[in-house]
């Protein structure tokens, strides 16, 4: 059997598409659209080519009997020891919306309208969601950044209990992301926003990183923060957690939270873990200081 088969599944607009791309780019062999009653066919053919060992397929409501057809199908390729991985992408509702607005596609389930068609194919798909190894919510993914969550998850790694940290900045005003373990709010640290010559700067520059890392209880912060991660990451390898979101924020999101997420994302790579950072508003201005 192919050492690898992940069927990526979900609602339509989620991202599917950019899902299996991504995969591609890791070196499955990826197929779009696979008629459910197609999947023992394919998975078997894979077996007997011996040249297939990854591959990633997406099955939706676009095969008419993917719905009734998919659990037993789930059911039988685990029953013959197929290492079959299930995952499913979803979004909300407005954000769904508004990708079919900008895109003008149309919905794949016909004769009504959008939002009632979003509504229900998620009543249609709820007992597959419920099978699936991994659930992401795409409502804040760029393209981009979706296939970064693809690849972190699903590239080959170096052993079966490493652990991925992921720091994200963001600002409050912006509303906190979706999908944290953790949290730390920075918005009582020194805020360079309120010096003319700093504000349209970032904490990624280095004038924003030497203010604050003038001041003493920013470092003793970033100190305490990055020695709880030391703390408690060991602690979820051996729960056997593989990924792990961390977020930082501040009010805007574009020097605080950005110039300390910088800093425990180079501490924790330097103790040997398989961090990274993403700045989720760090490009976003605002309203309210613009003259």
């Amino acid at each position: 059997m192919p050492a690898s088969v992940v069927i990526i599944t979900g609602v339509s607009g989620s991202g599917m598409s950019s899902a299996l791309k991504a995969f591609e780019d890791l070196g499955y062999f990826a197929i779009d659209n696979l008629p459910a009653q197609l999947i023992p066919i394919f998975v078997r053919l894979c077996d007997e080519s011996r040249e297939i060992e990854r591959t990633a397929f997406v099955v939706d409501v676009r095969s008419g009997e993917f719905l009734s057809l998919f659990p037993r199908i789930h059911h039988e390729l685990k029953q013959k020891g197929v290492n079959v991985t299930v995952l499913f992408l979803e979004a909300d509702d407005e954000v769904l919306l508004r990708r079919y607005s900008e895109t003008r596609r149309p919905h794949p389930l016909p004769d009504q309208n959008v939002r009632q068609a979003i509504r229900q194919e998620r009543e249609l798909l709820s007992d597959i969601r419920d099978l699936a190894d991994h659930v992401i919510d795409t409502s804040e993914h760029t393209v981009h950044t979706l296939r970064d969550v693809i690849k972190d998850r699903f590239a080959e790694k170096g052993g079966a209990h490493d652990l991925n940290v992921t720091l994200t900045s963001f600002g409050f005003r912006h509303g906190s992301p979706r999908g944290l373990d953790m949290l730390f709010d920075v918005r009582f640290l020194p805020n360079p926003h309120f010096i003319p010559e700093l504000r349209p700067l970032t904490g990624r520059d280095s004038a924003v990183v030497e203010y604050l890392q003038s001041e003493s209880e920013v470092e003793d912060t970033i100190a305490r923060f990055a020695d709880l991660l030391a703390y408690l990451l060991p602690r979820f390898q051996r729960e056997g957690k593989s990924y792990l979101t961390v977020g930082v924020g501040c009010t805007g999101g574009r020097h605080r939270s950005v110039m300390v997420a910088e800093a425990m994302n180079s501490r924790l790579i330097e103790l040997g873990y398989q961090s990274k950072v993403l700045h989720r508003d760090i490009d976003k201005d605002d309203e309210r200081y613009k003259t």
